[in-house]
């Protein structure tokens, strides 16, 4: 399964953020993320073992009763379960209020290949959060990211650039200033693909420290 650790937005801004990609609807060849399904990813890990039922129980204990294969993959999602608990509790970030608001693209707004909108207030915590998830996955052979983390919400990818320049105009002017939330948890993810698009399903949460 394909697994990253992230921090989910609430459904209760779903309506903003789809309020700010209805500011780029008319720009060709984007694709819209679900605004239901926003998050902020902290550490993308790629593929994972998946175990014998496809996710993790949370105690730190194999499923058992599989082939070994099965169990090598239990260990494994167990392994990445654990790392996220320990990095959160290692990060000893208390609960804090995050801001979404302004907008940008990967890698640039010459050549865009994902819009998003960019955190405010609550950028060093998620820095931070991220910083420790990185090093603890890391050390279990995943490869860390290959660019400087910044904090965002992808709101569409971009397929090819017929829309460009609409989507460079809108970067430039329009106020997107979603909204604010509070952060509670930290909550490893799994990308289901549907004929719909992904649907992202929470293994395990992790609290912050309070």
């Amino acid at each position: 399964m394909r697994a990253f650790f992230a921090v989910d937005l609430p459904t209760d801004l779903a309506d903003r953020i789809a309020e700010v990609q209805g500011t780029l609807r008319s720009a060709d060849g984007l694709r819209f993320t679900d605004p239901e399904q926003a998050h902020v990813t902290l550490e993308f890990l790629g593929d994972v073992p998946a175990g014998s039922d496809g996710e993790g129980n949370g105690n730190g204990e194999g499923n058992g009763g599989g082939t070994g294969d099965e169990e090598d993959d239990d260990h494994e999602i167990e392994a990445v379960i654990e790392a996220g608990r320990e990095a959160v509790r290692k990060a000893n970030v208390e609960p804090f209020t995050a801001s979404i608001r302004g907008l940008g693209a990967f890698p640039s707004t010459e050549y865009i290949r994902v819009v998003w909108a960019g955190v405010g207030d609550g950028a060093a915590e998620l820095t931070r959060l991220q910083a420790v998830i990185e090093s603890r996955t890391t050390d279990l052979g995943y490869e860390p990211d290959d660019h400087e983390f910044t904090p965002h919400v992808t709101l569409a990818r971009m397929d090819d650039a017929r829309g460009k320049e609409l989507v460079q105009e809108t970067i430039r002017n329009a106020e997107a200033d979603i909204g604010t939330f509070t952060v509670e948890a930290v909550r490893l993810k799994r990308s289901r693909l549907t004929e719909s698009g992904p649907v992202y399903e929470t293994i395990e949460s992790f609290p912050l420290s309070s």
